[in-house]
């Protein structure tokens, strides 16, 4: 089973491959493994939830200037790192509730109010609680 424990502990405390190509020249004929197909794990859609909570608190942290703020963006790249693998159909649907929680509160907040402050609150206690349940259910 994945790390899964050690990357939700750590939550709570893209650039693209490039290739290069030769002048004049058959391109050669290397054989690529391709990407392994994304396994469900049991606990996919609860992580899927966590990826838009910490997109949301990434927003309203930053947007109030909260010290830490970008401890979420990273503490999402940990969690793609050591969840997705070669599994980019799995990356791109964390990664997309990551950015959906983002944009959810991108499209209701432009000032740091004081009802944005308690919805950080609340989102940040609602990812405690589900890397809690993840890694107490599903943890190694």
């Amino acid at each position: 089973m994945i790390p899964v424990r050690r990357v939700v502990l750590s939550l709570l405390v893209l650039a693209g491959p490039t290739m290069a190509q030769g002048k004049n020249t058959a391109p050669a004929q290397e054989e690529i493994a391709p990407p392994v197909a994304a396994v469900p794990v049991p606990y996919d859609d609860k992580l899927a939830r966590l990826a838009e909570v910490l997109g949301s608190v990434h927003y309203l942290r930053t947007l109030c200037k909260a010290a830490g703020g970008d401890e979420w963006r990273e503490g999402m790249k940990q969690l793609l790192d050591s969840e997705t693998g070669n599994e980019p159909q799995r990356k791109e649907r964390l990664t997309a509730a990551f950015n959906r929680g983002y944009r959810a509160f991108a499209s209701v907040y432009t000032d740091c109010t004081p009802a944005a402050i308690v919805a950080e609150e609340r989102y940040r206690n609602e990812g405690a609680t589900l890397a809690t349940e993840i890694t107490s259910r599903f943890g190694n």
